[in-house]
């Protein structure tokens, strides 16, 4: 299609739409409930239906590291963090572990950080190793489960398998001591070794006073059709090209770097945020994992998202229902999303709109502080809570072993 007649296209979705308000941001429309597979869970109170024991470690799996980088407060990756913090002043939690539900144990996994602030993984697996036996030495209840009622944060870029780039994480594996244990990942793909069955899918971490102080005027109107600012090509990391993304991020580059409705750049400028308010659709492409704080960005800001990572778990799949609150585009389909975005009828954008403006929607992305109702945390108890009561079967017969200590890479066997 010619240049020309996209700019009329645009032109004439900007007069329709603005004659039924649907480029004003969301939380000046009227909301929609929202609903998942699991029903309208996302308004449920925890509290009174799981006890949680949060095990008490020597500091250097947690306060100690923080204390030498204090940044990992605020990377996306802080969730361990804060989970932690909430825990211990939780009404859930309990201190006596012969009536808890649930175990959990506080390690830092993600808080080695080089000087570009990017986690390092490979002390992690000796780190979480060391945590394990520990509490399998001094506490009596890892050893009947072998943890299948213990919980842990994991939120590296591909959770328990340790690693930052996919080959690698997908030939080591998740941690084999947690193999039985719930875990709690911002790493969310069907059919991954990275992904076992039973996780919990969160959002990434994203600042929430940081947010809240560029919002804007909820009767701006949004008069970008089309937003995204990150890398197209990871030239460092990926100098042939093609491996970044998966490709996806290039294709959107070289098919639309020149589309008057994409308003798309590697530049971050000071007004991010009040961008992605003037915003119809927000790219949420995959990066070197499918997840990123991006699809946070997106909720919050009353953005639809536009979700670019195929076999993509996004966080509480069972509570939010993504797929009416998002648009999904293949990876193989970047190159059409011109016509895709612009072939969605307005009722559609307006319906999408109106559950996003949803605060249920909203709260359940943010990890606050403090906490408030139906936020990440909560999201976290409520899938701990629709779990049980644990099957039998998870209580180990006296002497029996399912788990072996001595599986994985050598590295990862020694002391930490």
């Amino acid at each position: 299609m010619k240049l020309t007649s996209w700019v009329l296209i645009f032109l004439a979705c900007n007069l329709a739409f603005s004659t039924i308000s649907a480029f004003r941001l969301s939380r000046s429309q009227p909301t929609e409930r929202i609903s998942g597979s699991a029903g309208d869970v996302l308004d449920d109170n925890p509290v009174g239906r799981l006890k949680v024991f949060v095990y008490e470690l020597p500091s250097k799996y947690n306060k100690k590291i923080l204390q030498k980088d204090p940044r990992c407060l605020t990377h996306m990756f802080a969730a361990e963090i804060y989970m932690q913090r909430f825990l211990l002043s939780s009404p859930v939690r309990t201190l006596n572990p012969e009536e808890a539900d649930w175990f959990y144990v506080p390690v830092y996994t993600t808080c080695d950080l080089t000087p570009n602030g990017l986690p390092l993984p490979f002390k992690s697996p000796r780190m979480m190793r060391s945590a394990i036996q520990l509490i399998a030495s001094n506490w009596p209840y890892w050893n009947r489960t072998e943890g299948a009622d213990h919980f842990f944060v994991v939120p590296h870029d591909f959770g328990a398998c340790f690693h930052y780039q996919e080959e690698k994480a997908i030939g080591r594996g998740i941690l084999p001591l947690l193999q039985r244990a719930t875990l709690v990942q911002t790493f969310g793909q069907r059919n991954h070794v990275c992904l076992k069955e039973g996780s919990i899918t969160v959002p990434p971490y994203a600042p929430p006073q940081k947010m809240q102080s560029h919002l804007i005027p909820g009767k701006t109107p949004r008069s970008i059709f089309v937003y995204f600012r990150g890398l197209f090509y990871d030239v460092g990391n990926d100098p042939e090209g093609g491996y970044y993304a998966r490709g996806a991020r290039a294709a959107v580059w070289e098919n639309f770097k020149d589309n008057p409705l994409f308003d798309i750049s590697t530049e971050h400028p000071t007004t991010y945020y009040e961008d992605m308010q003037r915003a119809i659709f927000c790219l949420c492409p995959l990066g070197w994992a499918p997840w990123s704080p991006r699809l946070v960005e997106a909720v919050i800001f009353g953005c639809i998202p536009v979700i670019i990572a195929d076999d993509i778990v996004l966080p509480f799949a069972d509570a939010i229902p993504w797929e009416d609150i998002g648009v999904f585009v293949d990876e193989k389909d970047v190159p059409y999303l011109d016509t895709i975005l612009t072939s969605i009828p307005p009722e559609v954008i307006l319906r999408k709109q109106r559950l996003l403006a949803n605060p249920s929607m909203k709260q359940a992305m943010l990890f606050p502080q403090p906490a408030q109702p139906g936020d990440a945390f909560h999201q976290v108890l409520n899938g701990l809570a629709r779990k049980l009561p644990h099957d039998r079967s998870v209580y180990l017969r006296a002497g029996e072993k399912l788990l072996n200590w001595t599986a994985g890479p050598v590295a990862d066997l020694k002391p930490w």
